[in-house]
Formats: structure tokens, sequence, C-alpha cells
């Protein structure tokens, strides 16, 4: 809820305009009853024709002065609803870009997707309604029944007798609702999950043959988010009934004694006929009450898994060690290295073991003492079988994750004094699986950067990607389908390739992002990086031993740990895994 009020605070004149709006529009609700009983009871016995017209008149501005009161902050209500919508949904984006790898791990996609969607729209609704029915229904329910007390004390005995109850039950129910809406929104992240994965893996679906058995994954899940849901919300709809069988109860017994006090001459009928509308005003403000306590509840828990969200120190917030002190001793050797790795270990979802407790539990480790250095300029490769933690360690260079243990150096700097938005533009990168998006080739390559058309040129020829896309009628216009649909592997990877070369990056990593090209375009993409990007660091992740052999250092790597480093050369005399992978890949040694 807190996350509600600071979104509402934002806007503080906006909701002012709005809850005063509604205010007097409730206002003149109130003296609706209160205007008519006056007319009949003392107005027209009066037999004055005038007295009649001009409070008749008065009836008529104050029905239409609440009429357009209530429209215009109905519109300001939603108008508000909306741009906090809008804001806090810009906020969680902006969050989620700047999550570390760990914390996106703990997130997952699916909720965050749900977060930003369902979550939300639920707090959208939620904020509506504060500017709306919690100004109208307290008006309508503790002015109703001060009006009534005014007007007769004994029969609002009755009302003074039933809220109390009522609003005890609404309370009660809705302490209990708030967990189970939390229980719907996770079973949600699991309902978008399994979508998202069958969506995105469609074609393994067809291929195997496997529609039915996804179709009864997505209906387990969808089932137990359904179940959740219709549990929640019979908690929730169980004061409806009895609040109106009270008030009905209530209105019987009104009606009862009210018609007793007429006969007996101790009110006017008038006052009965004001009484029974302002009743039915107090019974709409109890209702009203209910609906804002089962908005809330269900809002509630969205607004907390959001701001559990937002409150997270992400990237952008730990950033910014921009100077650091003099280095000294052995660090300032260390600087004449460009990249040094010292005896990194990592542990993936460490970091979210140790906030969770779990701290001393074992977990396997990604990587295990990995060392190397590279200097400004020079060229590594990664080979290994999958699964070994190639990719790690290119997760770990980029800051992504922090080491669980020793040091990665950039300059003789370790990484976490970097800040990291300036740190990641020294980066060009082309990821294993990585995303076209629904652009523009020209767009894809420049990514928002703003380049060049002499540098995009220059960026697509040396990843080889010029040659078919000359033979394209759009050329660089030629617009790329969701994911690249409409792209071969091959031509992916080399706009993926040009991507991460356009800015001519200090460091390059193409993580196996040659795996769909022949051996003479692989061959002819890499002498064009070495001889047009010599002062580009190259790390290059690759399963063919022909991609790293010409490189400066290779380093073998095996369960997460090192098993060989060194020129091609070294590696075939001193490293028997590695001269394994080159007979059987090459057919010979080397």
């Amino acid at each position: 809820m807190k996350l509600i009020f600071r979104s509402l605070g934002r806007c503080k004149r906006a909701v002012a305009i709005a809850i005063g709006l509604k205010f007097l529009g409730s206002v003149f609700e109130l003296l609706l009853p209160y205007i008519f009983e006056h007319i009949i009871d003392d107005v027209v016995p009066a037999e004055e024709l005038l007295r009649v017209v001009l409070w008749g008149l008065t009836m008529f501005a104050a029905a239409v002065l609440c009429r357009t009161f209530n429209v215009m902050a109905n519109r300001r209500a939603v108008d508000n609803a909306h741009r906090i919508s809008y804001q806090l949904r810009q906020a969680l984006f902006e969050k989620t870009v700047n999550l570390t790898g760990p914390q996106f791990d703990a997130v997952g996609l699916p909720s965050l997707i749900s977060r930003m969607t369902s979550d939300s729209y639920n707090v959208q609704t939620a904020v509506q309604q504060l500017q709306s029915l919690c100004v109208r229904a307290p008006i309508m329910l503790l002015g109703g029944v001060l009006v009534a007390m005014l007007m007769d004390l004994r029969l609002s005995l009755v009302l003074l007798v039933l809220l109390p109850v009522l609003i005890a039950v609404i309370l009660l129910i809705s302490s209990r609702g708030i967990p189970l809406y939390t229980k719907v929104q996770q079973r949600l992240d699991d309902v978008v999950r399994i979508m998202r994965e069958s969506i995105t893996g469609i074609r393994v679906v067809k291929a195997l043959s496997k529609e039915d058995y996804e179709k009864r994954r997505f209906g387990d899940a969808n089932g137990e988010m359904t179940k959740t849901d219709i549990r929640a919300a019979t908690v929730m709809a169980i004061p409806g009934p009895f609040m109106q069988l009270c008030l009905n109860a209530g209105l019987t017994l009104v009606v009862y004694l009210g018609a007793k006090r007429v006969d007996a001459g101790l009110i006017k009928p008038g006052v009965i006929l004001a009484f029974l509308t302002y009743f039915n005003m107090i019974t709409m403000g109890v209702m009203g009450l209910n609906r804002i306590f089962v908005s809330l509840s269900k809002a509630s828990a969205s607004a907390d898994r959001i701001d559990a969200v937002l409150q997270m120190n992400t990237e952008e917030a730990a950033g910014g060690g921009a100077h650091c002190a003099p280095l000294q001793g052995e660090a300032a050797g260390a600087a004449a290295d460009f990249i040094r790795f010292e005896h990194v270990d990592f542990s993936y979802g460490a970091d979210s073991a140790e906030q969770e407790g779990f701290a001393g539990e074992s977990r396997e480790k990604a990587l295990e003492d990995i060392s190397f250095t590279l200097r400004r300029g020079e060229s590594l490769g990664i080979i290994g079988p999958t699964g070994c933690g190639k990719t790690t360690v290119i997760n770990l260079l980029m800051h992504f994750y922090d080491p669980t243990a020793g040091r990665i150096l950039l300059e003789g700097r370790e990484l976490r004094s970097f800040d990291k938005d300036a740190l990641r533009k020294r980066f060009g990168v082309a990821f294993q699986n990585d995303m076209i998006f629904q652009d523009s080739l020209r767009g894809n390559v420049d990514f928002g950067r703003g380049l060049s058309e002499a540098e995009i040129r220059a960026a697509a020829e040396d990843a080889m990607a010029a040659e078919f896309i000359d033979r394209l009628p759009e050329g660089l216009d030629y617009a790329a389908s969701i994911k690249g649909a409409n792209l071969s592997g091959g031509q992916k990877q080399r706009i993926l390739v040009a991507r991460a070369l356009a800015a001519r990056p200090e460091i390059l990593v193409l993580d196996d992002s040659s795996s769909a090209l022949d051996y003479r375009t692989d061959a002819a993409m890499r002498r064009a990086i070495r001889e047009h990007h010599p002062d580009t660091t190259l790390i290059l992740i690759a399963q063919r031993v022909s991609s790293v052999m010409q490189l400066d250092k290779i380093l073998v790597m095996d369960n997460g740990r090192c098993i060989g480093l060194g020129s091609h050369r070294e590696l075939m005399a001193s490293c028997p895994a590695y001269k394994e992978i080159c007979e059987i890949q090459m057919g010979e040694l080397s």
C-alpha cells in the first residue's frame, strides 16, 4: 500500500482536485433528500406556488451540480489513475533493465512481465477508486448517518447498531484476502512462464508433435491459477450477501418503526421518505466500502510485488565508482595487463542464497580458480564442451555478476569500481542466441546509437553481412521480423556481429556467433576483424578449433575449470584435451 500512496503523492494537485470535486458532488447528493423532505413537509402544505417553484428549482440545481461535479471528478480520477499507471510501468521497466544478474534470476522474466501488466493494472484500478469511491462511500455513510440522526435519533439507532458489525466483517475478510491475491499473482507468473516458453519454442513443439503435452502443461498451470483466483474471490464475496441481508433487515425495521411514529404523529411523512433515501445512501456507502476493500486487497498484493522490484538496489543505483584510489603494490603491476582474472570462482544463485539465509548451503561452482591475462589488442579464444562455463566468463567480465571469490581487473582496476554504463560502452558483444529486433537491418545494427551510414556500412562489410544485404531490394532498409524470423541463421549471426563492431569497441566479445556460418565466411570475418580492428581486444567463444587456433591465447575449459591456457602450438604440446578436440574436428594432429 505504501507504493500506492507514494504514487498518489507525486500527483498531489491533480488528486486533490479530483477528491475536492468528488466531495462537492457527494455533498450536493446528500442535500437532495433533505430538500425533498422540506418540500413535502413544509413547502407544499403552505400552498404557495412561488415557494414550490423556487424550492423545486433549488432541488433541480442541486441535482445538476451533483451530477456535474461527480462526472468531472470521475474523469479526473480516471486520468490521474492512467497517468500514475504510466509512471509506474515506466519506473518498473527502467528498474528492470538495471537489475543485476542475480536479481533478474531471482525475480524471473515471467514474474516481471506479470508485474508490469496485471499488477500495474490492479494498482491503476485501486488508484482510481481511491479518488472516487473512497470519497463518496464514506460521505454517503457518515453523512447519511449524521443527517438521519438529526432528522430522527431513534430511527438512527438501527443504523448505529448495524454499522460496526458490517465494518468489522469487511475488515476481517479483507485481511484474509490480501495473502490470497498474492498467491493468485504468483500463479499468474507460472502461467506467463509456460505460455512464453511454449510460444518461444513453438517450432520445437511442432517438430516433436508435443502440442498436446504443452496444452496439458499450460492447462495445469491455468487451472491452479483459476482455483486460487476463485478461492480468493469467494472469500472476498462473503461480506456482500451478509451486508445485504443485514441492511434489508434494518430497512424493514426502519419502515416498521417509521410508520408507527408517523401514525403517532411524532414525525412527518416527508421525514420517513427522506430517511428511507438516506438509508439507501448509507447502504450504497457500505457496499462501496466493500468494493474498495476488495479492490485494495488485490492492489495491495500487486503493489507489494511491484515495490519489491522498485526497492532493489540495482546497477543504476549501485554503480558510479568512477574515482578510485591510486593503484599500489601488486595492483599497480597488474595495470600493465588490460584484462586480468585472478583465481576467480563463481556460483549462480550465491548472492540470492546469502540474502535468503542459505549462505552455508553448498552450491555447485560454475567457475573455479580461473586466471588469465590479456594485453590491449590481444585475442583470446575460449573453447570447451557445452556447459563448461565459457559464457559465464563473459557474464563476469561484463559485470552482470560479481565473482564469488577472486578478482577481475580492467586496466588494473577492479570491475566493481567502474560505472557499469561506462564500462559496458567499451564492449561490443554478439551473444549466443542474441536478439534481432523488429526493425530495419540498419536499425538493428545501429541500435539507437546514432551511428553514421559509413560506420554501419563498414561494420556490415567486416561482419560479411554486406554480401547478402546488397542482394536485398531494400538493402539496409530491409525490415527484419520479430526475432529475425525472415532471416537465416547465418544472416542473423552476421547482423549481430555487425552490431557489435559498429561502434568500434575496445573489447569485442563473440559468443559462439559464427556457428551458423560456413568455414570460408567464418575465416573471412575473422580476417576482416583482425585487419580493420587491430587495437580491439577480442574474446571469442567457439566450438570450432579452426575459429580459435590463430588467436594469441586459447583458454580450454571443462566443468568450470581451466585445463589449458596458451597458444595453439603450446596447447598441442601440453593439453591432451585440446589435442583430442583438434584430432576429432580436423582429422589430424596439427
